[in-house]
């Protein structure tokens, strides 16, 4: 098993470009499934979550083409097969999202209980209770969910009971060739459901409101071809922001959209940092200081995002003072903390685990480490870079599932970091 090396203390500084959005591209590769016609998707980021998501489309009998830029064009009218195995599904969260699409196109579906990172249970109950409102038959049986419609979905009225980005997404996608209107109510509101909507769009669907709390679709009788640009990656961005601050460096992001990280930029200033912002950029210089401590609560957007909580707090860890972290979006997100304490870091867990509080020291010490899931891996290689000595992290095909070239990036900015091949025993 592959492993990253850090020697720490490096201040960082230089550019980097956002890589695109991983988590618009994996549910527009669902998405695409509704379509009778080829279409392309660009500024896809280099990632083990893509190829997984591209190993199913093909399992299914999709042709995928792609090129030496990543740009991925599916023909999903070469479908052959229905059901999504759990060899791959079990491993990515997002691959459950085939299930509407395919039972939307197609009436019929059958797909495993997802997998993912282990951050909780992240029911999928919203998700069905959605798509029986549509008029789906569902059938849960020996890990899988069997779907079917044989007469085709019905628009309807649909309430979350919370906001879910993925039941937000997986139901208006679904909608899209759903008779009649459907009404989404209690929506999230994240900028990736903003770009999915706009895909769905130039396919042909009728979806307005995206981005706000209800969203409306019109079904229509079929979708075509269409070429769409994925947003930047935030929680990417974000992560690198929070290093460079944690080091007391400087760093410019480009190709990136400064709305979609406001929540993270307020409490980098109130960490000390210069923000200067243009319109595809991002500027943050803590001119050689030590970062302050903040404190926060993490929400749906657009307040301050569970996938940058993490990071954050590794921040904390070298910061001056104290700050609470309150953690409201999943359970048993705070695995983190241990692998950062083995490391000298001073954190106490309160109130059954979903706030913690840091007492910053003045430098982490470097120690073996392990990756539990993928924003926790890369808070690891935050607090690696700020650690005195040498730091190993273990298990890092978490990173590799959300950071495309995490190490090479980190080498631009002048971070000395490598990884290390696997351990032969």
């Amino acid at each position: 098993m592959e492993r990253l090396l850090i020697d720490g203390g490096t201040v960082l500084s230089g550019e980097l470009r956002a890589s695109g959005a991983k988590n618009s591209a994996l549910k527009m590769f669902a998405a695409a499934l509704l379509a009778d016609e080829p279409v392309t998707i660009s500024n896809v980021p280099h990632l083990k979550d893509i190829t997984t998501m591209i190993e199913l489309l093909v399992s299914l009998g999709v042709e995928v083409v792609i090129d030496e830029k990543m740009n991925i064009e599916i023909h999903a009218n070469t479908i052959k097969r229905f059901k999504a195995p759990y060899e791959l599904v079990k491993t990515m969260r997002a691959s459950f999202n085939v299930l509407g699409p395919l039972l939307a196109h197609y009436g019929q579906a059958e797909v495993s209980l997802p997998g993912g990172c282990a951050i909780g249970s992240r029911p999928v109950d919203q998700h069905l209770r959605g798509l029986e409102a549509l008029g789906a038959k569902i059938d849960m049986s020996d890990g899988y969910v069997r779907a079917s419609a044989p007469k085709g979905l019905k628009g309807g009225k649909i309430v979350f009971d919370f906001k879910t980005v993925g039941g937000t997404e997986h139901l208006m996608m679904t909608a899209c060739l759903a008779e009649g209107q459907t009404t989404l109510e209690n929506c999230a509101r994240e900028p990736e459901i903003v770009d999915l909507a706009n895909f769905l769009n130039k396919m042909g669907a009728k979806v307005s409101g995206a981005g706000k709390d209800i969203i409306n679709i019109v079904g229509v009788k079929s979708m075509g071809s269409c070429s769409h640009t994925v947003i930047p990656d935030r929680v990417e961005a974000g992560t690198y922001l929070i290093a460079a601050a944690a080091t007391g460096g400087s760093i410019k992001i480009k190709n990136v959209n400064p709305g979609h990280l406001e929540a993270v930029l307020d409490k980098l200033r109130e960490a000390g940092a210069s923000i200067t912002v243009k319109a595809d950029s991002i500027e943050l210089d803590m001119r050689g200081s030590r970062p302050k401590a903040v404190s926060l609560i993490t929400a749906p957007y657009p307040d301050y995002p569970t996938d940058l909580q993490a990071q954050i707090m590794a921040m904390n860890c070298v910061a001056e003072g104290s700050g609470r972290i309150t953690e409201t979006v999943f359970e048993n997100r705070f695995m983190h903390v241990h692998e950062m304490s083995r490391m000298g870091a001073k954190v106490k867990l309160e109130a059954n685990n979903t706030s913690a509080i840091t007492t910053g020291v003045p430098s982490l010490r470097g120690a073996p480490v392990m990756a539990n899931d993928l924003r926790a891996s890369v808070s690891l290689v935050i607090a690696g870079l700020v650690a005195e000595g040498q730091t190993v992290i273990d298990r890092i095909y978490h990173i590799d599932r959300g950071y495309e070239q995490v190490e090479e990036k980190l080498q631009k900015l002048g971070a000395r970091i490598k990884r290390l091949a696997p351990q032969i025993r």
